[in-house]
C-alpha cells in the first residue's frame, strides 16, 4: 500500500466513504503525494505518451489553428496564450516554431502556463527557452484577462475529478469509495438515499432503470469551461480543446488508471498511477455555450487534422527524410487520425468570441 494509500484508509475509516471526485482529487493532487505533484507521467519512460510526443505535426497544425484565431481577431498586439496541462512544452515548442513566420504573432504572445508540476516547469522552461519566457499558475483563474485569449488543452479535462452515480431500485445514488469491511482493501460503495446530482443527467441518462448502471457527470470540467467560455465572452478569443470523450449520453463506468503504459487497477496504486474519465462534450458544448461562447464541434481527432492539413504536412516532410523516418512520419499520422487508433475516440471542441467565424478543422 502506498502512503497516500494509507492516509486515505485512515481518513475513510475515520470518517466514512468519499465521493470518487474526492478520491481522484486526492490521487492526482494531493500537495505532497499526489501522481500530478510528484510523477514522471510522461513519455516513453513514463505512464502515457500524448498526441504532442507522438508528432511534430500535431503541435505544428495547432500552432497553425491558434496563428489564425489571432489574425481572425484582428492581429491584437498582446493576447494571452494559454496552454493547460503543457507537459513538457512539447506542443507549444512545436506550434511556435511552426508560426515564427506569421508577421506580429511571436511578439503579440504572453505565454501562460497552468501546471502544478515543479518537474515539468523545469522541463518547459528548457524546452521554450529559444521562444518566450511563461507565466507558470496553478489554475486557469490564475491567467490575467486583460487581453484576448487564445487557449490549448491537449488531454487535460480527462483528468479533472467525476462524480460517479449508479441506478439503485430507487433511482440514482452517488458510488462513493470506500473499504472492505474488517479489511484495509478498499472497495466502491453505494451511498444511501438518492443523489440530487441526478438532476444534472441528461433525460436519456436519468430514465434508464437498469439496475447497477453507471453515469458520470464532472462539475470540475463543467466550471472550468464556464470559466473560460466568460473569459472569451468578455475579453474576446478561443480555446482548443483535444481529449478522449463522447458526444452525448453516458458510457458507463469511465474512471481507469494507467501506469507504465498499461491499464491498472485505480486502487493498486495510489498516488503512483494515472486517472482519468472519458469526458463528456456534450456538457462541455452546453456549459460554454450558458456562459457566452460559440461552440464548433465536437468532431473527431481524425477529421480535425485531417481539414488542418495534416496529410499535406506529412507530403512535404517525407522528401525530407531517411526511409526509416518517412516510414516514421506515416506511422505517427496513422496513429493520430486513424478510426481504430486515436482518429475517432478523441475529440476536438472550440470555443469562440461569438463574433469570430467558425474556426479551421470544424467547417
Amino acid at each position: 500500500m502506498t502512503e497516500l494509500a494509507e492516509i486515505l484508509r485512515r481518513r475513510i475509516a475515520l470518517a466514512g466513504p468519499i465521493t470518487v471526485a474526492e478520491f481522484m482529487t486526492e490521487a492526482l493532487n494531493h500537495p505532497a503525494l499526489g501522481y500530478y505533484r510528484s510523477g514522471k507521467p510522461l513519455g516513453a519512460s513514463g505512464d502515457f505518451v500524448t498526441a504532442p510526443e507522438i508528432s511534430q505535426m500535431f503541435g505544428e497544425l495547432l500552432g497553425a489553428w491558434l496563428a489564425e484565431r489571432w489574425l481572425v481577431l484582428g492581429s491584437p498586439q498582446r493576447v494571452h496564450l494559454v496552454e493547460l496541462g503543457p507537459g513538457r512544452g512539447t506542443l507549444l515548442r512545436d506550434a511556435l516554431r511552426a508560426t515564427r513566420a506569421v508577421p506580429g504573432f511571436h511578439e503579440a504572445l504572453e505565454l501562460h502556463l497552468v501546471e502544478i508540476h515543479a518537474g515539468l516547469r523545469d522541463v518547459q522552461r528548457e524546452v521554450l527557452a529559444d521562444y518566450a519566457t511563461p507565466h507558470w499558475h496553478e489554475r486557469f483563474a490564475e491567467v490575467p484577462s486583460d487581453a484576448p485569449l487564445l487557449l490549448v488543452a491537449n488531454e487535460f479535462l480527462d483528468a479533472l475529478p467525476i462524480r460517479q452515480l449508479v441506478r439503485q431500485p430507487w433511482g440514482w445514488a452517488e458510488r462513493q469509495v470506500g473499504l472492505v469491511h474488517g479489511r484495509a482493501k478498499f472497495a466502491f460503495a453505494s451511498a444511501p438515499g438518492k443523489s440530487p446530482l441526478a438532476t444534472l443527467l441528461s433525460e436519456p441518462v436519468r430514465t434508464i432503470d437498469r439496475f447497477g448502471s453507471i453515469a458520470e457527470l464532472s462539475p470540475a470540467v463543467t466550471s472550468l469551461t464556464s470559466e473560460i467560455a466568460r473569459r472569451i465572452a468578455a475579453s474576446r478569443g478561443a480555446a482548443l480543446f483535444i481529449d478522449y470523450g463522447y458526444d452525448s449520453g453516458t458510457n458507463g463506468d469511465t474512471l481507469q488508471a494507467l501506469r507504465a503504459h498499461k491499464a491498472a487497477d485505480v486502487f493498486e496504486a495510489i498516488g503512483e498511477a494515472d486517472l482519468t474519465a472519458h469526458v463528456d462534450f456534450g456538457a462541455v458544448a452546453r456549459a460554454a455555450r450558458q456562459a457566452g461562447a460559440a461552440i464548433d464541434g465536437p468532431t473527431a481527432q481524425g477529421d480535425f487534422l485531417r481539414d488542418l492539413g495534416i496529410e499535406t504536412r506529412a507530403a512535404l516532410l517525407r522528401p525530407l527524410a531517411t526511409p526509416a523516418q518517412a516510414a516514421d512520419i506515416d506511422a505517427a499520422m496513422r496513429r493520430l487520425i486513424d478510426p481504430g487508433q486515436m482518429g475517432t475516440l478523441f475529440r476536438a471542441i472550440a470555443l469562440r468570441d461569438p463574433s469570430l467565424p467558425p474556426a479551421a478543422g470544424f467547417i
